[in-house]
């Protein structure tokens, strides 16, 4: 519905999608950060595991890796101190660009990786996947895809 100002407000069906998205966001991140508590870990060092676990050697230019995570770099670092006090990740030089740093996956954040891998996997089908039909996760993957590529297309504008 259009006011005199031009606001398009949203309907009640766009309201009530609107705001399940965002009950559903919130709810299943804080149960999957809950399910990741046991392992010590957060939902943000669960994903720098899986991004650098998935890489090449297992290492990650720290920027890329501050890019892939939707982190500041300040913000990630500080992340990684905190995961290399924990021994899961180390910081090497970039030999061709010294200014350059890699975050590298030890063989302790491997093992880690591999260990609770398996329980997240668990989790995600308990509190997401096992709920919806096959034809349901078809028709959100449609959905959703053009909405994160509008979004990864903002990426880097500001």
């Amino acid at each position: 519905m259009d006011t005199e100002n031009g606001t398009r407000w949203l309907s009640e069906e766009e309201q009530r999608a609107w705001r399940a998205h965002l009950d559903v966001s919130r709810l299943l991140m804080h149960q999957l950060e809950r399910d990741l508590q046991p392992f010590g870990l957060t939902n943000n060092d669960y994903e720098i595991l899986v991004n650098l676990s998935e890489s090449e050697d297992h290492r990650m230019r720290m920027s890329d890796l501050a890019t892939a995570t939707l982190q500041s770099k300040s913000r990630l670092s500080h992340q990684i101190t905190r995961m290399e006090n924990a021994g899961l990740v180390r910081r090497e030089n970039c030999e061709s660009d010294r200014r350059g740093l890699y975050a590298v996956l030890t063989e302790h954040g491997w093992d880690t990786m591999r260990q609770v891998a398996p329980h997240h996997v668990a989790s995600v089908r308990e509190h997401f996947i096992d709920l919806l039909g096959e034809a349901d996760l078809k028709s959100l993957h449609a959905s959703l895809t053009p909405v994160a590529q509008h979004l990864r297309s903002l990426r880097g504008r500001t």
